[in-house]
């Protein structure tokens, strides 16, 4: 394999998807998947030995995330993303959207603050600590706040595909790997806040939570209908497509456009639902507070509003 970034020569057959999901290792991704997997099944295990119940959603959501990195780094679509547009597309978007927000269904960071042990020393930092002290430091705050998230979440399209930044990460195996790692990062920063599963520095509303959501995804359509109108090939790295797969590089491309526009809908539902229901059932427990409140205090406002009202009628007789 060649995979020089320009024109790189590759001898692969038509993709289909039988061939795309065929089994071609990336060591660092499936360590990194298997590795992930591991430590929240310990976390769980953990939690079921201590007598904690845990949310079997959580694990399947969290799973399901780690599986479709390792289907997109893992299997024969990694070797075709190197050479056709149209496939490098759908893994930057699952890897930068879908994975992220099952991952974060799955609350590992709240599974890890109630799986780790507690420092053995009182004063002393154990593994719990030190994840507490991350979550509140100041680089959390600043990498996780949207004026940070929202740029980056764009400029990781625009900054990356039209300069030669991407010709140069894909120009190597350890950088392609790097700018995959990047995707999954800014894809986890951008909807922790904002899918408000595991806590954080930064903990906004429901509508604000929605408003930052929306002022990211329009970019990615303007972007995927850029790839579209285009009349030429606009990155280097698939202009001369292997003869092999028999695809025209400009019809790739706007297959490519077209999947990052469509892209931009689905995640965007998908975090609309998760957050609808979520302020749902948060109004459900505060509804159920105020319950318990007035069984415990008999009632008081209620009270109090019933003697207002008969103070104002013996004030009107």
């Amino acid at each position: 394999m060649d995979h020089s970034g320009h024109g790189m020569t590759m001898d692969l057959p038509p993709f289909t998807l039988g061939r795309g999901f065929a089994w071609s290792t990336d060591p660092f991704f499936l360590v990194a998947c298997l590795l992930g997997l591991a430590l929240y099944g310990w976390g769980v295990v953990r939690l079921v030995r201590r007598g904690d119940a845990w949310p079997a959603g959580r694990t399947i959501a969290f799973a399901a995330g780690v599986l479709s990195i390792a289907l997109m780094m893992c299997t024969r679509l990694n070797d075709y993303g190197m050479v056709m547009f149209s496939v490098h597309m759908v893994q930057h978007m699952v890897i930068s959207m879908v994975s992220p927000i099952l991952i974060l269904l799955g609350a590992p960071v709240t599974l890890a603050l109630r799986a780790l042990p507690p420092a053995s020393v009182r004063g002393s930092k154990g593994p719990r600590e030190l994840l507490l002290m991350l979550l509140h430091s100041r680089y959390m705050r600043v990498i996780t706040h949207p004026v940070f998230t929202i740029p980056l979440f764009i400029a990781s399209l625009y900054a990356l595909y039209f300069t030669p930044l991407f010709d140069f990460l894909m120009g190597s195996k350890v950088g392609h790997v790097a700018m995959m790692v990047h995707f999954l990062a800014v894809g986890l920063v951008f909807f922790w806040p904002i899918m408000g599963v595991d806590p954080g520095p930064h903990r906004p509303g429901y509508l604000m939570r929605m408003l930052e959501l929306f002022a990211g995804m329009p970019f990615h359509a303007f972007f995927g209908i850029a790839l579209m109108m285009a009349s030429s090939p606009m990155v280097s790295t698939f202009e001369n497509p292997p003869a092999s797969l028999g695809i025209d590089a400009l019809s790739d491309q706007n297959a490519a456009g077209g999947i990052a526009w469509a892209f931009s809908e689905v995640p965007s539902v998908l975090v609309l639902i998760a957050l609808l229901f979520q302020w749902y059932a948060s109004d459900q427990r505060q509804a159920r507070r105020k319950d318990r409140a007035a069984d415990r205090d008999g009632d008081k406002e209620l009270e109090a509003y019933n003697a207002y009202l008969a103070s104002l009628q013996t004030r009107g007789s």
